[in-house]
């Protein structure tokens, strides 16, 4: 497509967006009476106006019938919660329904996956990920290591941009991959870096981890819902995510994860195993003696939490009616046309430190502002901007193609500039 800086080419954009009367569909925040420019999904997602429907629905079920919701609920029986969001969420990171779960919060699963895929030997011990990694992951993987007995100093192989660069090539990660091979226990990227916004090759680091003799998984909070996925078919062993970004499923909502199908019928895996992973059909004889329940399932703790999974499902049936495909899609276009103002001001002192290949990122752009960059990022704010800043000196900016369009970006631009100039 060929761009143009006007608002009428951004408002003609938003007339011939099929997925424009999406935004419909979620609040806006307000700013001095008007919609804000809400750029910070990446963060914390809007709230559907349907959430609210969602769980009063279980409040109802709740008041009316007690215990009896878990087997007699009106709407969603609470016993088999986590199966309601299965074919949304498989849809969303390219699985099978059996390969995925909600349970929990994103770093306690990561945890429980590392408990399976991550077992050190004297020799294969080490934890390979991307420097800069989200700081929960690099405490989980450092506590681990230690909980081993290894010393995260010596035992954690991170692998950073190149001098001068702010992304990280696939060749270098291979390159460390197969120099390492024979120490690496296990590798844990991130699929998009929440600093720079690079979204990953899923599938050539699974290979090449795999190659080495290593187990493979993925940090995906930035990349779920946002970029297309493919779990199954990148073959990566398992991987993690929360819904309260991109997922619009409320803040600190119900997290989930990933388990290959290959992995799925293995009881000798091991795990920390809880009541509700445990056998459907054995749970409630009260006996001992775990026996898994088949795929992600099994790896399940507690019963679910109905209030927060319902928010989840409101959100996901969204994502079911919509699609990744045209998501995607749309958000090319958005992002593009967003790098495509920044980039029209040149300005020595804005910089764009995402990849400049759509096919290597999500919706997110970091930019850069050499001088006074926290005094800019506050009169964006000032001005009905919801963004992010990130120490020491990135702004980070989603427009996330369900509820932003064509003239918020555009909006946004006028905004940036003008606090630029000022």
């Amino acid at each position: 497509m060929i761009f143009e800086n006007s608002l009428q080419f951004a408002k003609n954009q938003d007339q011939n967006d099929p997925l424009y009367k999406y935004r419909d569909q979620f609040h806006i925040p307000q700013h001095e009476g008007k919609d804000c420019i809400y750029f910070t999904g990446n963060s914390l997602g809007l709230q559907p106006k349907s959430t609210r429907k969602y769980i009063e629905e279980e409040l109802t079920d709740w008041e009316n019938l007690g215990v009896e919701g878990h087997f007699h609920a009106e709407h969603r029986p609470w016993f088999h919660y986590h199966k309601f969001l299965k074919e949304a969420l498989a849809g969303i990171v390219g699985a099978k329904p059996e390969e995925v779960v909600s349970m929990n919060n994103l770093t306690s699963n990561l945890h429980l996956m590392m408990v399976s895929f991550y077992q050190p030997t004297k020799t294969r011990f080490k934890i390979l990920m991307e420097a800069g990694a989200f700081p929960s992951d690099q405490y989980a993987v450092e506590s681990q290591l230690r909980f081993h007995g290894f010393d995260p100093a010596t035992s954690v192989i991170e692998i950073a941009p190149r001098n001068g660069e702010h992304n990280i090539r696939t060749e270098d990660i291979i390159t460390k991959i197969e120099q390492e091979g024979d120490s690496i226990a296990l590798i844990l990227f991130g699929g998009v870096q929440y600093y720079t916004g690079q979204y990953f090759d899923l599938k050539s680091i699974t290979k090449a981890g795999h190659n080495a003799g290593a187990r493979v998984g993925f940090d995906l909070a930035h990349a779920v819902g946002n970029v297309p996925l493919n779990l199954h078919d990148s073959g990566a062993d398992f991987a993690v995510w929360c819904s309260y970004k991109y997922l619009n499923s409320g803040p600190g909502g119900v997290s989930g994860i990933f388990v290959h199908e290959r992995h799925a019928n293995n009881p000798e895996l091991p795990r920390f195993a809880g009541w509700w992973g445990h056998s459907e059909e054995e749970r409630f004889k009260m006996q001992k003696g775990f026996i898994p329940m088949a795929g992600a399932d099994g790896w399940q703790l507690s019963n679910v939490n109905v209030l927060s999974s319902a928010a989840h499902l409101a959100a996901l049936e969204i994502f079911k009616e919509v699609g990744m495909n045209p998501l995607r899609a749309k958000s090319e276009l958005l992002t593009g046309y967003l790098e495509f103002l920044l980039n029209s001001m040149d300005n020595k002192l804005v910089q764009i430190i995402t990849p400049t290949n759509p096919k290597d990122r999500g919706c997110q752009l970091a930019i850069v502002v050499r001088e006074k960059g926290r005094e800019i990022f506050d009169a964006l704010t000032q001005k009905g901007v919801v963004a992010d800043w990130r120490e020491p000196e990135v702004i980070r900016v989603a427009p996330v193609p369900l509820y932003n369009t064509f003239e918020d970006v555009f909006n946004f631009y006028t905004i940036f500039k003008k606090a630029l100039d000022s």
